[in-house]
Formats: C-alpha cells, sequence, structure tokens
C-alpha cells in the first residue's frame, strides 16, 4: 500500500509549464544550446579569435547562459520545490549557478569554471546519465579497493627506499619519490626502460620486486575497479529497465481496470 504524500496540487499552469518543458522539442533545442556554448567557450581560448570576434562571443555565450537561466526557471515553477527532489536537476542548478560566480580580482579563475555547463549533456542523454549513476553507486565499493591499493603502495614505497634509495634518489630518495615512480610503473609509462632496467643494472635482483608489483597492481587491482563500475553500470541499467516496465504494467492495469468498469455498466 502507498502512503499518501503531502504534495501541493498543481495549478494549470504548472501542469501546462511542466508538459512544455519536458516535450522532446524543447530537451533536443536546449541540448544544441548546450553545444553551442561548448563551442563558444572552446573558441575563446583562441587569442585570434578572442581579438577579431571576442564581442560576439560573449554575446553568445550571455545568450546561452540566460536561456539556461530561464529553462530553470520554468522548471521552477513548475515542479515548486518537487525541483529539488531529482539530483540531476541540483546538478543543472549548480553548473548554471557557478557561471554568476564573480570573475573580478583574484577570483578570474572562476571564469573558467563556465565550461562546467557542458556538463548539463549528462542530464539529457540516458546513457550518460546511466554511466555517471553506475560510477556514483560503485564508489562505496572502489572506497575498499583504493584502501587496498594506498595499502600495497605504502607497502612498496617503504621497500623500494630501502632497497634503492641511495642508488636512485631521483626516484626512489623518499617515500613520496617512491610512491609516484611505483605510479608511473603501475601506469606502465616508460615503466621498463625508464626506471627498472637501469635499475636492474645495479640491482640484477629488481625484477623479483617489480614484477609482482605490476602483477598485482595493474592487472589484480585496477581490472577489480573496471569490474565495479562495469556490474554498478549493469545494475544501474537493470534497475532503470524494472522501473520502466513496472511504470508499463501499471499502466497496463488501470486500462484493463477502466474496462472492466465500462463492462459491468454495460451488463447493468
Amino acid at each position: 500500500m502507498e502512503t499518501p504524500q503531502n504534495t501541493a496540487p498543481e495549478t494549470g499552469i504548472q501542469a501546462r509549464l511542466k508538459t512544455w518543458v519536458e516535450q522532446d522539442l524543447v530537451r533536443n533545442a536546449i541540448l544544441v544550446v548546450i553545444v553551442i556554448n561548448a563551442i563558444v567557450l572552446g573558441l575563446e581560448t583562441s587569442k585570434t579569435l578572442e581579438a577579431s570576434m571576442g564581442g560576439l562571443l560573449s554575446a553568445i555565450d550571455a545568450v546561452c547562459l540566460w536561456i539556461f537561466v530561464a529553462e530553470l526557471t520554468v522548471k521552477l515553477v513548475a515542479y515548486g520545490w518537487r525541483f529539488f527532489l531529482k539530483p540531476w536537476n541540483i546538478f543543472d542548478f549548480l553548473v548554471v549557478a557557478v557561471s554568476f560566480a564573480p570573475s573580478g580580482g583574484g577570483l578570474s579563475v572562476l571564469r573558467a569554471l563556465r565550461i562546467l555547463r557542458v556538463l548539463r549533456v549528462i542530464s539529457f542523454a540516458p546513457r550518460l546519465r546511466r554511466v555517471v549513476e553506475g560510477f556514483v553507486s560503485a564508489l562505496p565499493g572502489m572506497a575498499s579497493v583504493f584502501l587496498l591499493m594506498t595499502i600495497i603502495f605504502y607497502i612498496g614505497a617503504v621497500m623500494a627506499t630501502k632497497l634503492f634509495g641511495e642508488a636512485f634518489p631521483e626516484w626512489f630518495g623518499t617515500i613520496g619519490r617512491s610512491a609516484y615512480s611505483l605510479f608511473q610503473i603501475m601506469t606502465l609509462e616508460s615503466w621498463s626502460m625508464g626506471i627498472v632496467r637501469p635499475v636492474m643494472e645495479q640491482f640484477t635482483y629488481a625484477w623479483m620486486f617489480f614484477v609482482p608489483f605490476i602483477i598485482v597492481t595493474t592487472f589484480a587491482v585496477v581490472n577489480l575497479l573496471v569490474g565495479l563500475i562495469v556490474n554498478s553500470m549493469q545494475d544501474a541499467h537493470n534497475a532503470e529497465s524494472e522501473e520502466a516496465t513496472s511504470g508499463y504494467r501499471e499502466s497496463v492495469m488501470q486500462k484493463l481496470d477502466e474496462i472492466s468498469v465500462r463492462l459491468d455498466k454495460l451488463e447493468k
């Protein structure tokens, strides 16, 4: 049995605004504005274009911003306080609000945050939303993996500093340098010719340390992270499919009930 909710009834204006803002034409138009805004923000990084048409680019950027503000205003009027019950609405609100942060003086770096408006495309693309939701739901499991990775890196950094620190202080002179070098090795970026082989020229047994470290971190722990994210995305997809199926089932049952009521009236 569903519990009653204390929600205020929608007015006629709210219902019409809700229907208007949720239609595909409006959503696609906002998506086009997001893409245009992203292109404009990219063009503003060119000094040549900024010098020749900086005023036009700034005007287009301002128009895009106020379109986003108008869209959010319509949604706020249509949904009321229920607007903030959806995480993606809060995300859109914060991304647009960042654009109004003061950009003068020491806060001029905040102008670069305008590019965050491009992230609004995520809320308009169901597949992208599913990826983000899967990633967020995987965070608790990823925290355990990151803790395991931290322990492994700490043990490896201490061992590497003790074993190779005196001979190669630029790579393993301190725990911090050792941890950074081990991170480079884990990513397999110039790990062999850049670090391991030079170390092995002086310490022939060094492979006994580096090879197991690569196997544990690169091929085991990192793939464990990938597996967690994939499973979470699959769970998010299954949950979305079940929700859609449940909604369709409720709609069919409601129509069957209406048909049953009409048949009862005809029989009478």
